[in-house]
């Protein structure tokens, strides 16, 4: 796996994606040389399909336990982030980190230990199944408010602009995918609240027990803090964030632009 160039590693990511911040963090951690490309958010499932990737045979991803119609079809079609490396196509941030390690094993993502391996491939599994999906209709669903009830409207941030750098076209997008992909909305925001704190509290924890934010970073950092980063959109959770352990990771990540 060697000889290849940062022109033919190419990353394709959606603009303010916490998913693909994660892949980015890592291909950065193991200062792999690449191109980013963004695509256009949803049709990007689409364009990665044209672009030789094979997509998934199953749906990967749910809401409240269920993979309905909207959100298998994408998943089928494939995701982002999605990584060419030379003719190699890999996607999804779980596949993608075990290719990094094979292909660069210094800077690893894991730990050496098998049992402080086993604790931090449970915090990426779960960042990866269960916060990113409660990250993105919590916000989507303040989003639904109008862009005013978002961080500067979305133009910004930890992650850059959401969805799109374009203010009409976010709002069209953001109204799309909350609807009928994600399932937030007002009505069920407050549900999506009160589950957030356990969430934060389960970070904490791993914090506290060396299995994030210690002071050599690993996969599930890159997994949990783009999530606490798309969060911080909100601006009634940022005080929330910022004064928990869980703030740290996420500043030390991806601290809040100038």
């Amino acid at each position: 796996m060697t000889g290849i160039s940062a022109t033919d590693t190419k990353l394709y990511v959606i603009h303010g994606s916490h998913a693909c911040r994660s892949a980015m963090l890592m291909l950065e951690h193991k200062r792999v040389p690449y191109e980013r490309v963004n695509l256009f958010t949803g049709s990007h499932s689409l364009s990665v399909r044209l672009r030789g990737f094979p997509g998934n045979r199953a749906p990967i991803r749910s809401v409240d336990g269920h993979s309905h119609a909207s959100l298998a079809t994408m998943d089928r079609l494939g995701t982002v982030p999605a990584l060419r490396y030379g003719a190699q196509h890999i996607q999804t941030n779980h596949e993608i980190a075990r290719f990094l390690e094979r292909l660069r094993p210094a800077a690893p993502l894991f730990p050496a230990d098998p049992e402080q391996r086993r604790a931090v491939e449970e915090a990426e599994q779960w960042g990866d199944q269960v916060l990113q999906m409660a990250a993105r209709r919590i916000v989507l669903a303040s989003a639904a408010h109008g862009l005013d009830a978002l961080h500067n409207r979305a133009n910004d941030g930890r992650l850059g602009p959401l969805l799109s750098p374009n203010e009409s076209l976010r709002r069209i997008v953001s109204s799309v995918s909350a609807r009928f992909v994600f399932r937030a909305n007002p009505l069920n925001e407050r549900e999506l609240l009160v589950a957030l704190p356990p969430m934060l509290d389960r970070i904490d924890a791993w914090i506290d027990a060396g299995v994030l934010n210690a002071p050599a970073l690993n996969v599930a950092d890159f997994v949990i803090a783009p999530c606490l980063a798309l969060l911080t959109y909100r601006p009634d959770l940022q005080p929330q964030i910022a004064a928990r352990p869980a703030g740290a990771l996420v500043e030390r990540l991806l601290p809040e632009p100038n």
